[in-house]
């Protein structure tokens, strides 16, 4: 059968197969990514960032390698975002810099993900298209239909991806909320309709799946913060969440309303998502409650409230910089009351720890119990999701292998059999038939490194030479030589930073500054002389005395000046 026939017919088995293919978020909380490819046709959904660990340095954001997409950029026919959290968009502004496809979304998801085009210069070449519940839209060999459902930012959605073979449910982030705060429940109606009509895989959310039970609803976190706001009436009440957390903005502000106090909205990327939120309608502000942080100073404490970013511990949030006495309009006093209204992301326990403590000495009162409801499915939830699209396949997505693992468990719970329950790695390719299905090879895949204005510009090296000097510093050897007839007109000089303290350490620099002299010494003298090889056996002599002397191994840069 020739390839043009192939393309318009599904009469081999092969032809129909649909490839899923994740190329991040598995291992770890945040930077989903996957792409899903049948024929000559590839979709992604979502493409998120997320934060950088404490072995990356200097690096300001984390975000996907789309190697794969770009080697087959031609194929790739749009991307569809779930919904608008850093970890799912995160990453769009880098990735679609490099590959120009269409791009899909709700309104609200949208109009954040603008935000970001705008600010990186990408609205005239990006094409995008907004769309709505029930919307289904023709990509090559898919069909993509957006479904209602909640989760802890307006908006969210699922996905129904008809394929040659056969019908493939990707949840997003999800939970099932009767009593939303925006809008209406997740569209149970839809996703029971699609399993009746057969569903061949489902893709679920896996972050929640270690927690027995049901999800509270977004709307029971108002109890806890009305009893705040009636416990603490003298004090101002600063109160940290997700920027895109509206509901959650919106919960604080009807408080503050009730309870007559005006409201200061902090941190740039706050600003920015109620902004956009309140244009769209998404958040009910009333007139003359939010105020300008010009004016703060204006109000008696204890008739403000503050929302602000930082829940996370994040170093330039705007409560980190309050924390640190480093704000220019907000300073800690003792009678104030700080709301953590966010659970710890894995990974950032340590930096929100060292938050709270810096907030406890400037007197402040912590509270971050009960504050918070999650936007994930609990068990009870992933099971009726499962009883509902009655999938062939379960591909559990979104988190940590725990939780992965737990979400396989449920699947088998479920009566899926073990067979058909799979745990790729991102990379993995995992092919899918009407009669069979497994894990099929692998892609390029991994991460890639923002630093400031640079993207990929760091690597693992780099990243490895960064660690070694916050552990171990750095020894400069510098030295001048004579361009003609090759002599030491100048140096060794010897300059330590992060090694050790000099002037407390004389006896050690002017040993090691004879070492260098005599191995400069020695390498001129003899028959073959060049640069590399002074730099070379003075990394080795220098590194050999140090560790003998100290135990350490700093990063030994030799310069060499030619006069």
């Amino acid at each position: 059968m020739s390839a043009k026939n192939r393309k318009n017919s599904y009469q081999t088995l092969a032809d129909r197969d649909v490839k899923i293919i994740p190329l991040g978020g598995l291992e770890y909380i945040g930077m989903n990514i996957l792409a899903i490819e049948c024929q000559d046709s590839i979709i992604v959904i979502d493409c998120g960032s997320s934060f950088p660990t404490e072995e990356m340095p200097g690096i300001d954001l984390v975000v996907p390698d789309v190697t794969y997409l770009e080697r087959n950029v031609s194929r790739v026919k749009g991307f569809f975002i779930t919904h608008g959290h850093e970890d799912h968009i995160g990453a769009i502004p880098y990735v679609l810099n490099r590959l120009n496809v269409p791009l899909y979304a709700t309104r609200l998801t949208m109009a954040i993900i603008e935000d970001k085009l705008r600010e990186h210069d990408l609205m005239e070449s990006v094409k995008r298209t907004v769309v709505a519940y029930g919307d289904v839209i023709e990509a090559g060999d898919f069909k993509v239909e957006f479904i209602r459902a909640n989760h802890s930012i307006a908006d969210s959605c699922m996905l129904a991806i008809s394929t040659p073979a056969g019908t493939i449910v990707h949840t997003g982030d999800f939970k099932v909320d009767y009593t939303p705060i925006f809008g209406e429940p997740t569209d149970l109606q839809r996703l029971g309709e699609l399993g009746k009509q057969g569903v061949l895989a489902l893709l679920s959310d896996s972050t929640n799946a270690i927690r027995p039970g049901f999800t509270p609803s977004e709307r029971t976190v108002a109890e806890t913060v009305n009893k705040i706001f009636s416990d603490y009436q003298n004090s101002r009440i600063l109160i940290a969440t997700f920027a895109s957390n509206v509901d959650r903005v919106q919960q604080i502000i009807n408080s503050a309303v009730k309870a007559g106090r005006k409201v200061l909205i902090e941190g740039r990327s706050m600003v920015s998502v109620v902004e956009i939120a309140k244009e769209l309608g998404f958040i009910r502000i009333p007139e003359n409650v939010l105020i300008d942080i010009e004016h703060l100073d204006n109000y008696p404490d204890k008739d403000t409230v503050i929302i602000m970013t930082g829940s996370q511990g994040e170093a330039m949030a705007a409560l980190s910089r309050v924390a640190a006495g480093r704000h220019p309009k907000i300073q800690i006093k003792p009678s104030d009351v700080v709301v953590f209204s966010s659970s710890p992301i894995p990974g950032n326990e340590k930096d929100i720890n060292k938050l709270m403590n810096e907030l406890t000495k400037r007197g402040a009162r912590i509270i971050n119990k009960e504050t918070h409801v999650s936007g994930h499915a609990c068990q009870e939830e992933l099971k009726l999701i499962y009883t509902l699209t009655r999938p062939r396949y379960a591909i559990p997505l979104h988190g940590e292998f725990r939780h992965r693992e737990a979400n396989a468990e449920i699947a088998q719970e479920m009566g899926i059999p073990k067979k058909n329950i799979f745990l790729p790695d991102s990379g993995d390719v995992v092919s899918l038939s009407e009669s069979e299905g497994g894990i099929t090879g692998g892609v390029d895949h991994g991460t890639v490194f923002v630093d400031g204005l640079g993207v990929g510009d760091v690597g693992s090296i780099v990243i490895r030479d960064r660690q070694t000097l916050s552990k171990e510093g750095i020894i400069i050897i510098a030295l001048t030589l004579d361009g003609a007839s090759g002599q030491l007109l100048a140096g060794p000089d010897i300059v330590s930073r992060g090694f050790v303290y000099v002037r407390e350490s004389e006896d050690l620099m002017e040993e090691a500054k004879a070492i260098a002299r005599d191995t400069i010494d020695r390498v001129l003298r003899s028959d073959r002389v060049d640069w590399n090889r002074i730099k070379t056996e003075l990394r080795d002599q220098m590194s050999s005395y140090l560790w003998k002397q100290m135990k350490r191994n700093p990063v030994i840069l030799p310069i060499i000046m030619e006069v």
